[in-house]
């Protein structure tokens, strides 16, 4: 086992979790149960390894958290905003469950790369 918990690893499982509570409307007006069911286990599963990771946290890498997730707030909003953008250039309009489901991946891809990208400077 052996990882060292690290507050990044900590917002990109926290964004996880926002992702698949954000693609639950999507499931409830498409009627479909089953993956409704299956996606709140995981959101369940995905927020105890979260709990326990932050647990294991230092002092210090649990202060550095509440930047990390306004940059994840930031970059779900700007996610929120590109696919808002994309569709109204792109594609006729295709309900707000799924602009929210799709904002809110591209919102923690970004935020995965901006995270990725600053430690590769680092």
């Amino acid at each position: 086992m052996g990882a060292n918990p690290t507050p990044e690893r900590l917002s990109l499982m926290l964004g996880l979790v926002l992702l698949m509570l954000a693609t639950v409307p999507r499931f409830l007006v498409g009627g479909h149960e089953t993956r409704l069911s299956l996606i709140l286990i995981a959101v369940v599963a995905v927020a105890a390894v979260a709990f326990i990771h932050w647990r294991m946290l230092a002092g210090d890498a649990r202060r550095r958290l509440p930047g990390l997730l306004g940059r994840l707030g930031l970059s779900l909003l700007a996610g929120l905003a590109g696919m808002g953008a994309w569709h109204a250039l792109f594609t006729d309009w295709i309900g707000w469950q799924l602009l929210l489901a799709h904002g809110a991946t591209l919102g923690l891809l970004l935020h995965a790369l901006w995270l990725w990208w600053r430690a590769e400077r680092a």
